[in-house]
């Protein structure tokens, strides 16, 4: 193959090496070469094959596995004729990395280029790339508003059926909106942050020679604005992945052989540098060791960084000013410390790596984040300009709301279950959650329950409900009939949850039950269900294991996976699954370990895919498990916080070195009642109570558990103790107008109880934070039998601002709007810049216990607190 003096203004060597990776991919993806690389028998300009060479050169296994190369060709035709026909001048390094890459995050990849530039193009070509680029963020608001929800990761188009969706997939969609008109985007994010126990995702894109921010489906009037602007300043890393050999200008975390992360926290907070080296006992430098920068979010010590040594033993990081615990391993031995960067900016932090076995007892110490800073003041906005961003975003939430109102609605669901015999409540339940892909979910019922009664909805009952906005007929025609006619003689229970269920973890749904029984002869379907073990070590033999893209590790759909013969181990697992259920053999993810196991005699036995296994065939249940009953500490007089899995608890096993927190229900409570089976190994216990500054008091409880044994802990806290000054005096006598229209006094609907009172926006990330938290407090709030106010100014009205999103709010809440948006003077004095929500808790004197202004998770939990501290109720 000849290789151009240049092209896309790459020199000689980067177009050497995109050769090397892209023959290297070939010879990965043999399996499936006529798919992925007949594409290149066809006429190709000089343009067209190297895009898709750089493509693939650097494309994840995993895509390689699961999407055919028309699909890729079809993507770089649309992109590279997006930009002759858009007005911008973009730099072929800008075009390369922001422009042309067809993935955004871990969504499902869809041939949506050209339909979103068909959306796009007529609004922003005659615009600025400045104005182009507000002008998108106002079309996703029209499309999107933030919802939470699961890890799976919707693609744009799907995106738009949904019309909501979390932060990453909010993010997404503005991404590829972007692309689609030939502007580089980029998905940013804060791994997790250091002030609260959650994380975030945003856009930059380039106009004119700069990047710029926005939120994504949440437009300001102007570039570089956001809710998030005050938070991301006590962020401890911004970054952003590139899958190429990335040479920008931008700080690189990590040069990785298939992609690059850049460091872009600059961009928003203050930094520190921290450098770190690496020795082993004898005090040589340790080369490719594992440096681990980890802080304390979602009660855990999570990794925002991983980087390894150079030959010399050292890294750098460029972070936050707040404290990170430093931990490098290699070969299981590991070295730990906990710093502040303000302390240890451009002092070297030396890691020895004399630890093999964890220490015993306990460890408390502080986590103390960034703190608050103020930005610097932007230039007012006109008066005209305010109302023309108020008027768009009426707009928006007009649109979105009108789209809505096309989803089939319960008369629609009734009407469907009388034609089709099932029970209408179900039904609608379905349909409900289906969203703008109802009359999909619709037209399967109708044609399938007339052959298979109820099955067909009880295969829907099993999807978590994102799967029923992307999930298509002829997907859920193969499992529907692929596992009756696989049903045998299971009990009805484990037949539904590990036979006839299609979800395994995050994959995508696709067709693989027809595809997987008829890969293997009747001989061996009978060997596998005699003895599942012989699955996995098919498995073992035929396939191999390749890991590239950390954020794509399980994200293979079995199909690909089994066409491709490679895939990560956990995509492994998720695809001896998907054999056995296709087979008639109820399998599962172990539910905390995430490995796959199958179901014989009555017992649950693990798979070993990627691990040496023995030769015979005899099932054996792992030995190798003990049981860890958690108690709770009695101790002391201090009143203890509800332990709350991934709220303020978890624990985690220890793995060549590196401690990997096990996996259950996010606020999993009822943690006393039964022990926890977990295998044999050292264990950390992770608790910490976080306070209202950021600050989290974290405890570090070791032990190991013993296989066959029974291990008890005590679920300790550090002690804290909480004052709640008086802060300010409410003022209640105003004038308010009711969600029905009706005016009424503000002191009328108060009381004189005490209450909790919040200004909130509707339409934005944090105040749908807020209102999630109080569904999901709400039985302690109706307890306490105070009122919940939430205002909002006549000049936020949106059209979507019924609320009806949130049928399970507390009893005592009332909406009311006020003429202004922040009437109260010590609420404008105390909020600053940090933004809505602003939340008040007020004792039976009026008086102010407790704010809290911006975003901030666990807001409503704190008030509680102050609450039942401050008031005895019965």
């Amino acid at each position: 193959m000849t290789i151009p003096k240049t092209i896309f203004s790459l020199d000689h060597e980067a177009l050497e090496r995109i050769e090397r990776k892209f023959r290297l991919k070939q010879q990965l993806a043999a399996g499936r070469q006529r798919e992925l690389f007949g594409i290149f028998q066809e006429e190709l300009t000089e343009e067209e094959l190297w895009a898709l060479k750089y493509l693939f050169a650097y494309m994840p296994v995993n895509d390689m596995a699961d999407y055919d190369g028309s699909l890729f060709l079809s993507h770089v035709r649309q992109t590279l004729d997006i930009r002759r026909k858009m007005p911008w001048s973009i730099p072929d390094d800008l075009f390369l990395h922001f422009v042309l890459p067809y993935r955004v995050n871990t969504e499902n990849i869809e041939d949506s280029r050209g339909i979103l530039y068909q959306e796009l193009a007529e609004r922003t070509a005659h615009l600025s790339m400045a104005d182009a680029i507000l002008e998108t963020n106002y079309w996703c608001q029209e499309k999107a508003t933030y919802i939470g929800s699961d890890l799976r990761t919707l693609s744009p188009l799907s995106m738009i059926r949904n019309a909501r969706g979390r932060c990453g997939e909010e993010s997404t969609l503005a991404v590829a909106a972007l692309r689609s008109i030939g502007i580089p985007a980029r998905q940013v994010y804060t791994p997790r942050w250091a002030h609260c126990d959650d994380n975030h995702a945003w856009v930059e894109a380039w106009a004119d020679g700069q990047w710029h921010y926005i939120g994504a489906c949440e437009p300001e009037a102007r570039l570089d604005q956001g809710w998030f602007t005050p938070p991301a300043r006590r962020a401890m890393l911004v970054n952003t992945r590139i899958l190429a050999d990335y040479r920008g200008p931008e700080d690189i975390t990590l040069a990785h052989e298939w992609y690059t992360e850049i460091n872009l926290l600059d961009n928003y907070a203050p930094t520190g540098m921290i450098r770190a080296v690496v020795k082993d006992v004898h005090s040589a430098p340790v080369a490719g060791a594992e440096v681990r920068f980890e802080l304390y979010n979602m009660a855990e010590l999570f990794p925002i960084a991983i980087v390894p040594t150079n030959s010399e033993g050292k890294v750098t990081f460029k972070t936050g000013l707040g404290d990170l615990v430093i931990r490098a391993v290699k070969d299981g031995r590991w070295a730990e410390t906990k710093i502040s960067v303000l302390d240890h900016d451009l002092n070297l932090v030396e890691l020895v790596l004399n630890e093999s076995e964890q220490p015993a007892g306990c460890v408390d110490f502080n986590m103390v984040p960034p703190p608050e800073r103020e930005g610097e003041p932007l230039e007012p906005l006109t008066e005209a300009k305010i109302k023309r961003h108020s008027s768009r975003l009426e707009e928006g939430a007009r649109c979105r709301t009108s789209y809505e109102g096309t989803f089939l609605c319960e008369s629609d669901a009734t009407s469907l279950a009388e034609e089709t015999g099932l029970p209408s409540d179900r039904v609608w339940n379905i349909l409900r959650n289906a969203r703008g892909n109802s009359r999909e979910i619709a037209a399967f019922l109708r044609e399938q329950s007339g052959a298979f009664g109820e099955w067909p909805l009880r295969l829907l009952e099993t999807l978590p409900s994102k799967d029923l906005i992307d999930t298509f007929r002829p997907v859920l025609e193969d499992h529907l009939i692929g596992a009756l006619s696989s049903r045998g003689t299971l009990d009805e229970e484990n037949f539904v949850r590990y036979v006839l269920c299609p979800r395994v973890l995050h994959e995508m749904l696709v067709p693989y039950r027809k595809l997987l029984r008829a890969a293997f002869t009747a001989e061996e379907v009978a060997s596998f269900q005699a003895d599942p073990s012989l699955v996995a070590h098919s498995l073992q033999e035929n396939f191999e294991v390749w890991t590239d893209l950390p954020n794509l590790i399980g994200r293979g759909n079995p199909a690909g996976t089994y066409k491709l013969k490679l895939g990560d181990p956990l995509s492994l697992d998720i695809l001896f699954v998907a054999i056995c259920r296709s087979l008639g053999i109820p399998a599962r993810l172990h539910p905390s370990e995430q490995t796959a196991q199958y179901l014989q005699q009555d017992s649950w036995f693990d798979a070993e895919i990627t691990v040496e296994v023995s030769s015979g065939s005899e099932c054996e249940a792992p030995k190798d498990r003990g049981l860890l009953r958690l108690n709770k500490d009695t101790a002391g007089g201090q009143e203890l916080p509800v332990a709350s899995y991934a709220e303020n608890f978890t624990f985690a096993r220890l793995e060549n070195g590196v401690y990997q927190t096990l996996v259950y229900p996010h606020g999993k409570t009822d943690i006393y009642d039964e022990p926890f089976e977990v295998q044999a190994g050292q264990y950390r216990l992770t608790t910490g109570i976080r306070l209202k500054d950021g600050t989290v008091r974290v405890r570090l409880s070791y032990f190991a558990v013993r296989a066959g044994a029974i291990t008890e802990v005590t679920l300790t806290f550090r002690e804290t103790t909480m004052a709640f000054p008086v802060l300010g005096v409410f003022d209640r006598n105003r004038e308010i107008t009711l969600q029905g229209g009706e005016s009424a006094m503000l002191e009328q609907i108060l009381g004189t109880e005490g209450a909790i009172v919040a200004w909130i926006e509707p339409e934005r990330e944090p105040t749908k934070h807020l209102l999630r938290e109080l569904m999901e407090l709400s039985e302690q709030l109706n307890q306490l039998k105070v009122p919940i106010i939430l205002l909002t100014s006549n000049m936020e009205r949106t059209a979507s601002d019924s609320f009806s999103e949130y049928p399970k709010l507390p009893l005592h809440t009332v909406f009311v709007r006020e003429s202004s948006p922040l009437p109260d003077t010590f609420v404008q004095a105390s909020a600053t810049e940090a933004g809505f929500p602003h939340l008040l808790a007020l004792d039976r004197q009026n008086q102010i216990r407790y704010t809290a202004s911006g975003y901030r998770i666990g807001n409503v939990k704190e008030a509680i607190q102050v609450m039942t501290s401050l008031i005895p109720y019965e």
